[in-house]
């Protein structure tokens, strides 16, 4: 994949990527990753960046929306409520040089110098990157035998687990029956991370979202689209 950043007046710093997978010039607007415009390798950046000109008023319809998903980021803080399925972030200010984290059986511990600004860039990175290293171990307990549990109560068959990082799913089922399932689902209640693996075990057996879908998960879960309507509460982005 190939990668440049250009300048579109009016609307600001747009991300073009060349993707072999991409048969047209397509435009996607995120929290965190701003505007990406996804082209074929034959398609210039000139022709892409007309293409985003002639959108222009389009973005900047639906730039404040992703401007308001994006005021919810957390800014963590001592006085931060942050959990993970089994552990609490703890923040601690001290006399110290440089930031130091731990992770333990119930603590996700943060000690940071008393003379800097918690809220700086650097150090929200740090505290996001040992939230992720904490997530990261408790998924590879917890999921795997999660997933095992729910197919044998249910007589799906899948082949592997694999735990991800993905930046805008929760979970993924490929053609071979592997089941991806995203870290952050450790920041969810159970009942959603169930749903969410209970989703991709269906799709072992029903591979698109029609109705036998559905059918297959309102027979397990009931009303299965009202957990789905919840689960667009939270964001794998959005803390």
């Amino acid at each position: 994949m190939s990668k440049k950043v250009i300048h579109v007046d009016r609307i600001g710093d747009v991300t073009f990527q060349k993707n072999k997978r991409s048969k047209n010039v397509t435009i996607a607007i995120k929290p965190i990753t701003g505007i990406v415009v996804n082209m074929p390798y034959f398609v210039s950046y000139g022709f892409a960046k007309s293409i985003v000109e002639r959108k222009r008023n389009w973005i900047l319809t639906h730039l404040p929306k992703i401007e308001l998903l994006e005021n919810r980021l957390t800014i963590f803080t001592p006085e931060t409520e942050f959990f993970t399925k089994y552990r609490r972030l703890v923040m601690i200010h001290e006399k110290i040089e440089t930031v130091k984290t731990k992770i333990n059986s119930e603590q996700i511990i943060i000690k940071y110098p008393d003379t800097i600004d918690i809220r700086l860039k650097e150090i929200q990175d740090i505290v996001k990157k040992i939230i992720i290293k904490t997530l990261r171990i408790e998924a590879k307990s917890y999921l795997p035998a999660r997933t095992e549990l729910l197919a044998k109560k249910y007589q799906f068959k899948f082949k592997n687990t694999y735990i991800k990082n993905n930046k805008t799913i929760w979970g993924s089922c490929s053609g071979q029956n592997n089941i991806n399932l995203n870290l952050h689902l450790m920041r969810l209640p159970d009942h959603l991370i169930d749903y969410v693996i209970i989703h991709e075990l269906c799709h072992t057996i029903e591979k698109n979202h029609g109705k036998g879908f559905w059918k297959l998960m309102d027979s397990i879960l009931g009303d299965a689209k009202s957990l789905s309507k919840e689960l667009k509460n939270y964001s794998t982005q959005i803390y």
